[in-house]
């Protein structure tokens, strides 16, 4: 009763859900949560500095929570049919090709219970790295594979 009297209060209320959100889902698409964060210190910086009005902000903070809450924002080319695919391809540089072959290469490497077995991460691993020929970024990306759970 006391929150709903105060536009402060409900704005507060609302991203600090939408932050929550944005932390918890951050591992399965790191850059497109980045970019949702960076999004939402902006809308609050607008708040904070009275540079919106409320109606407007309550517009903006509901689009910005949408697209958090499904994971995407505006339109994929075909090709990027799952959200696997989708986290491939905003963390490979929204490169449909390189999505395309990761993707594929991931399904095809993996085995039964591969997550946590050393073997068989190594071999998703290796089908990465003849894609991206970089130790450093074979690692960041098996770490948003490791959190998707179509693979």
């Amino acid at each position: 009763k006391g929150i709903k009297g105060s536009h402060q209060a409900v704005a507060e209320t609302i991203e600090n859900n939408v932050r929550q959100k944005i932390i918890k889902d951050h591992l399965l698409d790191p850059a497109f949560f980045e970019e949702m964060s960076t999004l939402l210190n902006e809308i609050i910086k607008e708040r904070k500095a009275n540079a919106v009005s409320y109606e407007e902000y309550l517009k903006k903070i509901a689009d910005i929570a949408s697209k958090v809450q499904s994971g995407k924002s505006g339109s994929l080319p075909d090709e990027i049919k799952t959200p696997a695919q989708r986290a491939l391809y905003n963390n490979l540089g929204q490169n449909v090709e390189k999505t395309i072959a990761m993707d594929t290469a991931v399904k095809y490497a993996r085995q039964d219970s591969w997550r946590g077995n050393d073997p068989k991460e190594k071999l998703i691993k290796g089908a990465i790295y003849d894609i991206l020929n970089d130790v450093d970024e074979v690692e960041r990306i098996f770490a948003i594979i490791k959190q998707q759970r179509e693979y």
